[in-house]
């Protein structure tokens, strides 16, 4: 499963979506919030085996700005 799958299986399941795609973004679901971002952030850390700094938290704002952050942290 490559890098952009599983941050759609994150999305998908942190935001109890039938379907999620690569426009997913605070814009387009109302479930990410203020407390969906929290939860987000948890999942994605526990998933990618990663730590996110409150800067970075602070630029996901979409599905593509998620996997560029993970990219820069090298995460495969």
């Amino acid at each position: 499963m490559t890098l952009e799958e599983r941050v759609l299986n994150v999305l998908k399941n942190t935001f109890e979506l039938d379907t999620v795609d690569l426009t997913c973004s605070q814009k387009t679901c109302d479930k990410w919030d203020s407390i969906g971002q929290l939860n987000l952030v948890v999942e994605l850390e526990t998933e990618f085996d990663v730590s996110l700094e409150p800067e970075e938290i602070g630029e996901m704002v979409s599905f593509g700005d998620i996997v560029m952050i993970l990219k820069r942290k090298e995460v495969e």
